[in-house]
């Protein structure tokens, strides 16, 4: 485990204070929750970019061309 200073505007400091009482954790929990949310959104992003950049418009059509011509279930449609 790692300890890291950080310092934020007294505001925010009450909001994460009042926001971990509410949820009735620490304020280092939430700040923990947060910042590994937020590395999982930028590290799916990177991924997701990456296996596009991967992709091809041909496979795609091709792929799409396999699927029957058919109308969805009833319970599929909108």
């Amino acid at each position: 485990m790692s300890t890291i200073s950080l310092r934020i505007p007294e505001s925010l400091h009450q909001h994460l204070r009042e926001l971990a009482k509410k949820e009735g954790t620490s304020i280092n929990h939430l700040i923990t929750t947060a910042v590994a949310e937020k590395i999982s959104a930028l590290s799916t992003e990177d991924y997701l970019a990456q296996r596009a950049s991967a992709g091809s418009r041909a496979k795609f059509e091709e792929a799409l061309s396999r699927v029957a011509d058919k109308q969805p279930e009833p319970y599929d449609k909108l």
